[in-house]
């Protein structure tokens, strides 16, 4: 029985065969990565982290409103907001909105609502399908809310 020598040439294929492996892998994630990256959440953090202090006073406000909003889509791919006030469905309210690709694929959806009962209003516009980051401003009696959620 004769053993085969192992040789320059199979160091040589064994070292091209793993370097060649990450680097295909390396160009396929970068590839990925850039193909799939919609842009940026602030055009400039500088200016967001100034802001940040006001945007939480905003936040508190909204919260002591006792308002409760959830949004969602119905079979037909409507936008729905079922809003409360004090535990109790609310009326009187108004909103729009508009909803984004999560990865700026697809154009914004601009969103007008219709009240559809008590505590609940839903949008005019269909979604096409997949998942959408919808941002609306409700309003009533001279207050707003604001709203983000992701929905699919």
């Amino acid at each position: 029985m004769s053993q085969r020598r192992f040789t320059g040439r199979h160091m040589w294929l064994t070292m091209l065969g793993f370097f060649g492996t990450v680097i295909v892998v390396n160009f396929t994630m970068a590839w990925y990565a850039r193909s799939t990256f919609g842009g940026t959440i602030v055009d400039n953090s500088y200016v967001a982290s100034q802001k940040f202090n006001g945007w939480l006073q905003t936040a508190r406000l909204q919260a002591q409103l006792g308002w409760r909003a959830r949004l969602g889509v119905d079979a037909g791919r409507h936008v729905t907001l079922d809003i409360a006030s004090g535990g109790v469905p609310g009326v009187g309210f108004s909103a729009s909105g508009t909803a984004l690709h999560p990865l700026g694929r697809a154009p914004d959806v601009p969103l007008a609502f219709a009240t559809a009962g008590a505590g609940r209003l839903i949008s005019a516009q269909v979604l096409p399908p997949g998942r959408w980051l919808v941002r609306v401003s409700v309003a009533r009696d001279g207050h707003v809310l604001r709203l983000e959620q992701a929905v699919q």
